[in-house]
């Protein structure tokens, strides 16, 4: 893995705009950043990164049937009790998901560390499936890139796969998120792209224009009935909504399904450790509250707890993260080596959750700056990568979008 200086598309601004990729610069700074690009090895792509996404996304499965099983799981997920039966109810019906990413620590040496899954609402799709492999093909075309670089990137093919293997033909899908929003208005037209390939209607509605019939249906701006409703708007907002008390009545699909409201949720990752300690891929974590009572010897699960703890304790006094159980772009997230905290975010809004505590692994630098590789995953199986990196240890919503390839 090494990070690549490169001249930049004369005109990649231009096509930008023509293509709706608005948010290229934001704020002054750059969004995209094709001054220089990382490259990979095939095997580093295919063993240390694609195959493990694979398998962890297998395992996040096997912990959503196993948090399903256990009111206290629940519990520490903060999933409210009046809509737990929605969320299981999903599960067990088997609702389709389409796609996350999860989000690894990763130098180009040994296994990726997973930091976070984003299974619910994952943005950055139109920029990793769709705008940078545009830029690889006229790198190549321009002879920047060498002859027979490649790129992982299948994401784009394998939404309209999963989409048709979900979807009877000519099925209407909806697609909505909060109007306003350029990034996420590209992320929700990525999807409803995909759909139409596969032969499906594509329907999009500002999430604020969203009503409900006399008889509990969701209707779209257009007063249409929404069967199928892919939101991206996050379950742990909607879960907490008077909209909520109307989704089992209202006979409509969910996409991303209810049940990825466990998934999305950073009180998975001491669920997959306590299911799956010692895992390559994982590092330590722990629900702050459950380190408290094992130290203090209280209740049940403290031996056990206490056990695991002892296993990680030289790695986590070494270094640790405190993450609020739902937080988004790094918000309420600090970092803390020996005991001191050495950075931590400035938005706090996130402030006021339970918290986790996973072991530090530093991001690599590369010119100052540190990137975290983004492994999506389209229906069950990983189908490309996008690359943000920032120069905060903590990577944030305006932290820039950096191009991959393959070298040959």
């Amino acid at each position: 893995m090494q990070k690549i200086d490169l001249p930049e598309r004369p005109d990649w601004r231009e096509h930008a705009q023509e293509v709706g990729f608005t948010f290229a610069d934001m704020h002054g700074e750059p969004y995209w950043d094709e001054t220089s690009a990382y490259a990979f090895s095939l095997e580093q792509i295919e063993t240390d990164i694609e195959d493990p996404a694979t398998a962890l996304h297998g395992m996040c499965r096997e912990a959503v049937a196993h948090i399903l099983q256990s009111e206290e799981l629940l519990d520490r997920l903060a999933i409210p009790e009046a809509h737990r039966d929605l969320v299981a109810e999903s599960w067990n019906r088997g609702d389709p998901e389409i796609y996350g990413r999860f989000d690894f620590a990763y130098d180009g040496n040994g296994p990726a560390k997973l930091l976070e899954y984003n299974a619910d609402t994952p943005t950055s799709l139109y920029e990793s499936a769709a705008f940078q492999w545009r830029w690889l093909e006229d790198q190549l075309a321009a002879g920047v890139l060498p002859e027979g670089s490649d790129q992982f990137n299948g994401i784009h093919e394998a939404l309209v796969a999963r989409f048709a293997e979900a979807f009877e033909p000519n099925s209407d899908l909806h697609f909505t998120a909060v109007s306003g929003n350029p990034e996420d208005y590209a992320t929700v037209e990525s999807m409803a792209w995909a759909a139409r390939e596969a032969g499906l209607g594509a329907h999009y509605s500002d999430l604020e224009k969203i009503a409900i019939s006399e008889d509990g249906q969701f209707l779209d701006d257009e007063d249409r009935v929404i069967g199928v409703l892919f939101k991206l708007y996050p379950w742990e907002d909607l879960l907490r909504e008077d909209y909520a008390n109307h989704i089992a009545g209202a006979r409509c699909l969910f996409l991303e399904p209810a049940w990825k409201a466990l998934l999305s949720n950073k009180g998975l990752l001491p669920v997959l450790w306590q299911m799956f300690e010692g895992h390559p891929n994982l590092l330590p974590a722990f629900f702050e509250d459950d380190i408290r009572d094992a130290i203090a010897g209280r209740g049940p699960a403290a031996a056990p707890v206490a056990d695991a703890f002892e296993r990680a304790e030289a790695q986590l006094i070494a270094g640790h993260v405190s993450k609020p159980i739902l937080s988004r772009e790094g918000a309420s997230v600090s970092i803390i080596k020996a005991g001191s905290v050495i950075e931590q975010a400035t938005n706090t809004a996130y402030a006021e959750h339970p918290r986790i505590l996973q072991a530090y692994q530093p991001l690599p630098q590369f010119d100052g700056f540190r990137p975290v590789i983004g492994a999506w995953i389209v229906g069950d199986t990983c189908a490309g990568i996008g690359i943000r990196e920032d120069r905060s240890r903590i990577t944030q919503d305006l932290s820039r979008f950096k191009p991959h390839y393959i070298t040959a």
